[in-house]
Order: C-alpha cells, then sequence, then structure tokens
C-alpha cells in the first residue's frame, strides 16, 4: 500500500528525466539530494519574486531528479557520504574495542638463577664476618669489631651511593664515610654505652650532606631526591655502629649472634628460593617470588630458635621471637630495593655498577637488623 502522504516539499515531480521549468534552485542537500526549487515564501532572497537567480542560464537543461525509492525498500547511500555503519566504525577507536589489544600485559622480567646463588652467598658470608668480628671483641677491646664494622660500612656506602645516585654523589660519600668513622668512634670512646652519641653523629652528617648538596646550583633543583637519598645513607651507616654498642652490654654478643644469624639465613634462603622456585610473582618488574619471602624469613626463625637452646640468656621461643623480627625485617628491606630498583629502570634512568645493585639489598637487610637486636635486646630479652 502506497503512502498518502503528499511529496516532500521540494521533491522534483517531473521524474521521468524530463526537463523542468527554469527557475532558482537551491543548494545541493548534504546527503547528495539534487537541489529542487528555492522558496518563494521569504521576502528579501534571490527568486523571493520569481526573477532568475544571477549566474542562471535559462538554456542550460536542469538535472534530472532521484526517483523515488520504491515502497519497502531502503534509500540508497550516496557514495560521497560514508555509511552509519561506517560512521560507527570510525569512531569507535581502538578505546572502544573491549576486545582490542591496548591492555597487553608486561611482560615479566626473568630470573637469573645464578645471580640469585650469587647473592645467597653473599649474604650468607656477611653475616658470617659480622658474627665472628663480634667474638672477637673483648670487655676491653671493641676496636677489632669496630674495624670490621667499618669494613662493612664502606660497602654501604659504595652500594647505595651508586644505586641511588643522589645529587653530587661525591660529596654525600665521603660524608657517609666521615661519619661511619665518626659513628664507630661514638660508640666505642664513651665510658658507657649508649646511642645518644650515635644521633648526633647521624643528624650532624644528615646537615653537612644536605648543605653540601645545596651549594652547587645544578643540584638544588633535585633537593627532594638529595634529602632522602643522604637520609637513607647516613642513617643506614649509623645503624651497623648500633652493633659495636650491642657488644658493650652483657648480653648484646649473643643477640648479635642470634638476630645476624637468622639474618643471614633468611636472607640466603631467600635468594636460594628465589633461584629455584620463584612462585607466585609479586611483580612483573620485580625478579623476586613470594615463595623466597615466606620460605627466608620462616628459615630465619627457626635457625634462631635452634640458637637459643645453646645461648646463655636465650630459650627456644625467645630465640625464635628475636630471629623472627630481624629475619623478617631483613627480608623486607631486600625486597623493597627490588622495587626500588624496579622504579628506577621503568624511570628511564641508566643503570648503575652492577655489583653495588646486587650487594644493596643484603647490606640493606643487615643495616635494619642491627638496630633490631639492639632495641630487643633492650626491651625484650
Amino acid at each position: 500500500m502506497y503512502p498518502s502522504t503528499p511529496p516532500e516539499t521540494g521533491r522534483d515531480p517531473w521524474a521521468d528525466g524530463r526537463p523542468g521549468p527554469a527557475g532558482p534552485r537551491r543548494a545541493p542537500e548534504h546527503r547528495g539530494h539534487p537541489a529542487g526549487p528555492e522558496s518563494t515564501r521569504g521576502p528579501g532572497g534571490p527568486g523571493a519574486f520569481g526573477g532568475p537567480r544571477p549566474f542562471d542560464d535559462p538554456r542550460r537543461p536542469e538535472p534530472a531528479a532521484r526517483p523515488e525509492p520504491a515502497p519497502g525498500r531502503a534509500e540508497p547511500v550516496s557514495r560521497s557520504e560514508p555509511s552509519d555503519r561506517t560512521d560507527a566504525g570510525a569512531r569507535s577507536g581502538p578505546a572502544d574495542d573491549p576486545t582490542g589489544d591496548d591492555d597487553q600485559e608486561t611482560p615479566a622480567v626473568p630470573v637469573r638463577r645464578l645471580l640469585s646463588v650469587a647473592v645467597a652467598g653473599f649474604s650468607g658470608l656477611l653475616g658470617l664476618g659480622l658474627i665472628f668480628g663480634a667474638y672477637t671483641a673483648g670487655p676491653g677491646a671493641r676496636v677489632p669489631f669496630a674495624v670490621v664494622v667499618f669494613g662493612v660500612q664502606l660497602l654501604f656506602v659504595l652500594a647505595w651511593t651508586m644505586a641511588m645516585r643522589p645529587p653530587a654523589l661525591p660529596v654525600v660519600a665521603a660524608v657517609s664515610v666521615v661519619v661511619a668513622g665518626a659513628a664507630d668512634a661514638a660508640a666505642v670512646l664513651p665510658k658507657i654505652a649508649a646511642l645518644g652519641p650515635l644521633g648526633y653523629v647521624a643528624a650532624a652528617g644528615f646537615v653537612v650532606g644536605v648543605l653540601g648538596q645545596l651549594v652547587r646550583r645544578e643540584d638544588r633543583i633535585r633537593v627532594t631526591d638529595s634529602l632522602g637519598a643522604t637520609l637513607l645513607i647516613v642513617v643506614g651507616v649509623v645503624a651497623f655502629a648500633t652493633l659495636v654498642v650491642l657488644s658493650r652490654i652483657p648480653i648484646g654478643t649473643q643477640a648479635i649472634y642470634v638476630c645476624l644469624a637468622a639474618t643471614g639465613v633468611a636472607l640466603a634462603v631467600a635468594r636460594l628460593t628465589d633461584a629455584v622456585l620463584p612462585w607466585p610473582r609479586l611483580a612483573p618488574q620485580v625478579p623476586r617470588g613470594a615463595s623466597g619471602v615466606v620460605v627466608g624469613a620462616m628459615a630465619g626463625t627457626l635457625a634462631a630458635a635452634v640458637l637459643g637452646s645453646f645461648l646463655v640468656g636465650f630459650t627456644p621461643s625467645s630465640g625464635a621471637v628475636v630471629g623472627l623480627v630481624a629475619a623478617a625485617s631483613a627480608v623486607l628491606v631486600d625486597l623493597g630495593v627490588g622495587y626500588a630498583e624496579a622504579g628506577r629502570q621503568m624511570a628511564g634512568e641508566p643503570p648503575t655498577m652492577w655489583v653495588a645493585r646486587h650487594m644493596q639489598g643484603p647490606l640493606g637487610g643487615f643495616a635494619l637488623a642491627a638496630p633490631v637486636a639492639y632495641a630487643m635486646s633492650v626491651f625484650f630479652l
């Protein structure tokens, strides 16, 4: 059934191709329809009174109007105008496609097994060196142990300054070395063992390090980075000196033995577990596994409990508690160092010295274990 509505306004009635009367025409519509006769209702426009418009040639035949589509058929779309489907496809970009490849997973960093074994060996040797150094110290001879601690402090300064690369790196390194020597002297020379002199040394070293960086104009831009890096390095250096103060307490040598043994075992076992079973991965950019962190902390706690059953002043339960705190702290610091290194690589910073990067984690773990051992021996034992 054909519609009973009248034809659209402006539709040319001569649909069989015959030329119609010459007259003013409208501009073509946006969808490619042929121009129809211009309305004569509006006053003031060209052709309002039926007169010819400028540049109209009455001898030129009018273009044939497009025939109406038959009922039930879709109106053909002009080739010059994209279809609705094409427009929809053009508007929907890759961001609107739920099956697009924009959300690709970041490739996981491979775990180097030999490197994990090497770091585990370094952690064990570092713990053995500090433990044997503590046992070489006598009631009136703390200097040999202070020398051992100073050597570890130098390794700490080297690894952390090369890994963090603070502004005015030579200034920070030199100030940290001086602070290490001053902290060891402040731990050995006073007649009463206390942490007060170490706090004064740490504060003075931090202030001097920051002032040394602010003197240079190019280092003032990174003042936030300089404050954080200087504080971490200075505090870490002073933290090792607490072992010398702890060795002057009656139960301090046993506490050093238990805490450092738990720390060394935890770090070594965690790294060895990463070499064998680095699963589940904590982050694709960090080549560490959660199983290594958990197994390492448990192994350190077990080692401390076993040692506590043989040492005077300890029990298996007290040794397990002290070892758990020290081992968990060291393992978490080692893991945090891995995250920090991954963040620097993702930020586009150039890689630093290879040895320094992988020594940073174990050294940071032992630096935190030292004040933890002092606190546990004073407040718990």
